[in-house]
């Protein structure tokens, strides 16, 4: 909630003659800034071969014309963001530093949204839970509460509902595990590192060469994830487990680690997918400091879906394509 304060114009004339002397910040040298983005988007980019494609180079060029126009941080961002809103690969963002990129990734870790993360309703004896997130301790506390509810009252069948979720981090873990019974490999993070080493997708084979991984902390995936080629995702079952029918209900605005549960359902055997193909925007970023007071966000890992492929792109289809995937859901 935004706080407005109202200063009279004599208190405002007060405090501008008390500080004319003080001296005034140098203005943001944009181009520096701009330059710096592009230097450390070439040294994190989980493949930088992608970054001399002609689609790169057009969007790395405009950043550097902005730079060049652009009045205030407020002009770069917004400007940043309207060339990147239809760039090569998703995952970029830049906004204002709020504290270092590691006391980001702290506070990440440690979030809680203030609830609705997801919620549980009913209809008849059928569950509904619209999962909004997957950001948030408290997201991952009502999900485990959900399938609690579920467990002592009993339904015949589960909706998952991912249609509003544009992803986050580890909710993804808890909201597959509460319905399977045995653990499955989902897929694998690629890095810069495999990038580097290898010129193929990686493989099932390549895949269970490497142990599951289990850091399921934002902290520890941003420097796994950099350190070795490939993270293994594997799901376990999680106690309760919800044993009846499950329908995910998908669209295109399913995004990022909610593509990484509707695949990973699909892969499992144990819910029907359906909706319409997700957003295709699974990659995973890091936040990183750039000088002039911003943060940039870039994507350090692709994803590879277990038996699905690359999903940046491409998204997760849907068994049943609908606009209307509530109503076919309920009359499962």
């Amino acid at each position: 909630m935004k706080k407005f304060l109202a200063v009279s114009a004599i208190t405002i004339l007060s405090f501008t003659v008390a500080h004319a002397d003080e001296p005034q910040a140098p203005p943001t040298d944009y181009v520096d800034v701009a330059a710096h983005i592009a230097k450390t988007m070439r040294a994190n980019h989980y493949n930088p071969a992608e970054l001399e494609t002609p689609g790169y180079k057009q969007v790395e060029a405009a950043v550097a014309a902005l730079a060049q126009t652009a009045g205030s941080d407020e002009a770069f961002i917004a400007g940043f963001r309207a060339i990147w809103r239809d760039g090569p690969f998703s995952h970029v963002e830049l906004n204002p530093a709020r504290g270092t990129a590691d006391d980001v990734a702290a506070y990440l870790d440690n979030l809680r949204i203030g609830g609705g993360g997801a919620v549980l309703t009913w209809r008849g004896d059928v569950a509904i839970l619209t999962v909004n997130t997957m950001m948030g301790l408290d997201t991952i506390e009502e999900i485990d509460a959900a399938y609690a509810t579920i467990a002592d009252k009993g339904a015949d069948s589960l909706i998952i509902d991912l249609r509003e979720n544009g992803g986050g981090a580890f909710a993804v873990r808890p909201l597959v595990g509460h319905v399977i019974d045995q653990p499955f490999d989902a897929g694998g993070f690629v890095s810069q590192r495999w990038n580097a080493e290898n010129h193929h997708a990686p493989t099932a084979s390549d895949m269970k060469a490497v142990e599951p991984w289990d850091g399921w902390s934002i902290r520890a995936f941003w420097a796994d994830v950099q350190d070795a080629p490939v993270i293994r995702v594997r799901f376990a079952p999680v106690e309760p487990i919800f044993e009846g029918p499950v329908y995910v209900l998908t669209s295109k605005r399913t995004a990022s680690a909610a593509e990484l549960a509707a695949d990973a359902f699909k892969i499992s055997g144990r819910a029907k997918i359906i909706g319409e193909t997700t957003a295709g925007q699974m990659l995973s970023q890091k936040i990183f400091d750039v000088p002039g007071g911003f943060q940039l966000s870039l994507p350090i890992a692709d994803y590879y879906s277990a038996e699905n492929g690359r999903i940046e792109g491409v998204g997760v289809a849907p068994d049943i394509e609908t606009g209307a995937a509530m109503d076919i859901a309920l009359s499962q």
